[in-house]
């Protein structure tokens, strides 16, 4: 027979409110009474019934995060300080990957709202405002996370990305480079912001974009280090070559290092290289990254505030929270230079 609260209540003689406010971690029992209850309930082996819960209360302390790709080291690293914060709040998290795919984040989001969640978070991978609009329409709260819709009125929560981009390509003109080139999705998302970025330092100095020098990702599911690998290698093989690259993430720029040492070139001496995400292994490569810094663990716990704000009602307007990033300087930029 399943343990309900009434019974650990029994067993301690005391209300079943307090046992469900030691649960919860509410304030107003004492901590003494607050260990006796959950000891017995690891005692006990006590599982809450979440759907009577969810009855009772009108909520279902559950928060939905769809990303376009969990194997994308930002996702990940962000997807785990949100559930690390939320947990805090009692409040589980649900993650699904859309892989990309904007019908199957579209199944992704009607899933969640089966199964109820308080809020949603998503980093969309739409690429046209119309197919997003029907989640705007349901009566669940949702903030975008990362990935804007510029001209959708609703929540967002994100870094500010054409600052990013503006950082990154200072740095690189700073050491004297001038033939830049660019390798992300300048038309989608938050690598249009960088790119914007990027475009906006090339002019307050004076530098020409030059368009040959602009490598587009292909909209598919390829990692995103093959896409870099393969997209510097058609850039080797042109007459010209660039002295600095702004890479639209770090998995696209260790794509792009790679190809960049097997053409028997130094780095930075030959080709200084810049990405983006900051991702937590990104210091120990080969040749450690100089990227932009996103705060990740400071964005994912900016998104669990938020989401718990939309699931209990006290957000009634649309609402923008933007990071400032900040660049980290490692030896792809600033090394003596470094050839395999």
């Amino acid at each position: 027979m399943a343990i309900r609260l009434k019974d650990i209540a029994r067993d301690l003689d005391v209300s079943i409110i307090t046992v469900s406010k030691a649960i919860r971690g509410a304030k107003d029992i004492s901590e003494k009474t607050r260990q006796r209850v959950l000891k017995r309930i690891e005692e006990l082996d006590y599982q809450p019934n979440l759907a009577a819960r969810s009855l009772a209360t009108g909520r279902s302390s559950l928060i939905g995060l769809i990303v376009p790709n969990l194997l994308n080291p930002f996702f990940a690293e962000l997807a785990t300080s949100l559930g690390r914060s939320l947990r805090r709040e009692s409040y589980d998290l649900i993650i699904a990957s859309s892989g990309g795919d904007p019908e199957v984040e579209k199944s992704e989001i009607h899933m969640m709202l089966g199964r109820s969640v308080d809020a949603l978070l998503i980093a969309s991978c739409q690429l046209r405002l119309e197919k997003f609009l029907s989640i705007h329409n349901q009566e669940t709260p949702f903030a975008l996370l990362d990935r804007p819709f510029p001209h959708l009125r609703a929540n967002f929560i994100g870094t500010d990305d054409c600052l990013g981009g503006k950082l990154a390509t200072e740095h690189l003109i700073q050491l004297g480079r001038r033939q830049l080139a660019y390798i992300g999705s300048p038309d989608l998302g938050p690598a249009a912001d960088r790119f914007r970025g990027f475009r906006i330092a090339l002019r307050d100095h004076d530098i020409d974009l030059q368009e040959d020098f602009v490598l587009r990702s292909p909209d598919n599911e390829e990692p995103g280090d093959n896409i870099g690998y393969k997209l510097m290698k058609a850039l080797l093989r042109r007459k010209r070559r660039p002295n600095g690259v702004f890479c639209h993430n770090d998995v696209v720029a260790i794509g792009a290092i790679k190809a960049t040492l097997d053409a028997g070139l130094s780095i930075p001496r030959d080709i200084a290289f810049v990405g983006y995400d900051n991702v937590k292994y990104s210091r120990f490569l080969q040749i450690p990254l100089t990227s932009v810094d996103q705060a990740t663990d400071q964005l994912g716990e900016a998104a669990a505030k938020f989401a718990l704000n939309l699931a209990t009602k006290k957000i009634d307007k649309p609402k923008e929270i933007l990071l400032a990033p900040k660049l980290v300087v490692r030896e792809s930029t600033v090394g003596e230079g470094k050839a395999p």
